[in-house]
């Protein structure tokens, strides 16, 4: 092979696997989820300058209130006034359901984001809402009392 051969060979490699998805270093990840997330633009600076973990965990509870005010968060938020999950999120809703308040207690608490992150990958698995509760309260009790009955 001569050297000029050479010199044009490694460019078209690389190129080739950039084009094939081998090297991906420049594209951003996406990451697909079957439900509804919210935008961030809407979001605290705080949230949005967090782990893209927590910054989901936020993007999900406001898009599915219904679901989180379902499951109880175990890591002791209860006596702050939270009574579920999405209370970790969303401290007030405007009268169409909407988040009016975030609450920045998920910002610092990995139960709560952990709890939530399970809820979706469940709910992306195909369990109910029940399942995901039971689940929920079978890893998460031996953390701390449930914030809901």
């Amino acid at each position: 092979m001569t050297p000029t051969m050479r010199r044009l060979v490694f460019p078209l490699l690389i190129l080739s696997l950039i084009a094939s998805g081998l090297v991906s270093a420049c594209s951003p990840k996406t990451t697909e989820h079957p439900f509804p997330m919210a935008s961030m633009d809407n979001m605290p600076v705080d949230v949005q300058s967090a782990p893209v973990t927590v910054q989901q965990a936020y993007q999900f509870a406001v898009a599915n209130p219904d679901l989180l005010q379902q499951l109880p968060c175990y890591c002791g938020c209860g006596p702050i006034g939270h009574t579920s999950n999405y209370a970790c999120y969303v401290a007030e809703q405007n009268s169409d359901g909407t988040a009016k308040t975030f609450d920045n207690h998920a910002l610092g608490c990995s139960i709560c984001v952990d709890i939530t992150q399970d809820a979706m990958r469940l709910l992306k698995d195909g369990k109910s809402v029940p399942e995901i509760r039971t689940y929920v309260d079978q890893s998460y009790a031996k953390y701390g009392p449930s914030n809901m009955p």
